[in-house]
């Protein structure tokens, strides 16, 4: 197994999601890798924990990444949420991400969970991808 194109991934990751205009436009650029100290806008996007797992085989080194990115609303109802949930999916599923380490393989959706949070929303979007980290 090989963890070492994570940093890589996670960059890739979040510049896919910077740039993609959709996802940008609906939450005014709030696309987080760490949410800013003080109060946080009303809708935001942010990228989560990961669980990896050994894909390594007799040609090389490889890895499994799980990882979700969490889309927040202060909103009463779900529909901003599962907008910007449908922009994220949209820019990340089948992505062909470069990265700076590795070769991405495939990314995909796995699963995602919408839910109340206090007075607001949570979706989480789970994504999987397949990382060949023979020349990482």
């Amino acid at each position: 197994m090989s963890y070492a194109a994570t940093a890589a991934l996670q960059e890739a990751v979040y510049a896919a999601l910077t740039m993609d205009a959709s996802v940008a436009s609906l939450t005014q650029g709030a696309i987080y890798d760490a949410l800013p100290p003080g109060p946080v806008p009303p809708i935001y996007v942010s990228l989560g924990p990961e669980r990896a797992r050994d894909a390594s085989d007799a040609t090389g080194f490889g890895a499994v990444h799980d990882f979700p990115v969490t889309v927040v609303s202060d909103a009463a109802g779900f529909h901003t949420a599962k907008t910007i949930a449908a922009a994220v999916s949209d820019a990340l599923s089948d992505a062909d991400l470069t990265l700076a380490r590795g070769n991405l393989i495939g990314l995909r959706f796995l699963r995602a969970r919408a839910r109340r949070v206090g007075d607001g929303r949570e979706i989480e979007i789970w994504f999987r991808a397949m990382i060949d980290a023979s020349g990482a």
